[in-house]
């Protein structure tokens, strides 16, 4: 009999792209600032847009109040758009290629941190479900990750101990210290917001790739199938 094992993805910056979902919602508020104020929804989403290309998402509100002349009262309301809206999103080849190749041999698991409502959302939109055995919303059981907590649930769903899994991830203090603290072995994918980043972080993973497509072979040297 096969022992089980299993392979636990991150989902922002790992499965997809994370800005994707930053443009849909910044989409979903242009579209409410044309309704509400008649400013042109393709300005809207310009000034929104560039804000991200200049890694200033956090004020892109405020460059859109002072852009449009709004007050700087509305941007709560944004916020909530933002956080509420039924993103547009479509999960890429390689990761369903990918998620469908493991499956076959692996169990396959989601582990996200985040608020649920929202990653839930992102969920739906990426079709994910059909793709994978297991989804833990990391807030839902504990701290979220780094914490150990996040880790074993995802595990215990999954049906496997922790040194029967891997952890595949983008960011290196979330997914790949708190993995390798928890028992895991962890797969770092350099891509995204930290993918250059090395500072800081507690040790390296037990394997380091630059695309998804590497994580079956990876992982299979990580975990061995055995009988």
């Amino acid at each position: 009999m096969t022992a089980p094992r299993a392979v636990i993805f991150d989902l922002d910056d790992t499965l997809y792209l994370e800005r994707r979902f930053a443009l849909s919602g910044f989409a979903a508020v242009a579209r409410a600032v044309e309704a509400e104020d008649g400013w042109p929804a393709r300005h809207a989403f310009r000034v929104l847009r560039e804000a991200l290309l200049r890694n200033e998402r956090a004020a892109a509100f405020q460059h859109l109040c002072a852009s449009a002349r709004l007050p700087s009262a509305r941007v709560e309301a944004w916020r909530e758009i933002y956080r509420t809206h039924e993103p547009r999103l479509r999960l890429p080849v390689s990761s369903r290629g990918v998620l469908q190749r493991l499956r076959r041999s692996w169990r396959v698991g989601v582990l996200t941190n985040g608020c649920p409502r929202i990653q839930r959302g992102k969920v739906a939109a990426l079709a994910l479900e059909p793709l994978v055995d297991a989804l833990v919303y990391a807030h839902e059981v504990g701290a979220g990750k780094p914490d150990g907590t996040a880790f074993v649930a995802a595990c215990q769903a999954l049906g496997v101990p922790p040194e029967r899994a891997v952890m595949a991830g983008n960011d290196p203090w979330a997914d790949i210290d708190g993995a390798r603290r928890a028992g895991l072995a962890a797969i770092r994918i350099r891509q995204g917001l930290h993918a250059e980043v090395d500072a800081g972080c507690t040790g390296p993973a037990d394997a380091d790739v630059r695309s998804i497509t590497a994580v079956p072979a990876a992982a299979d040297a990580l975990v061995r199938e055995y009988r």
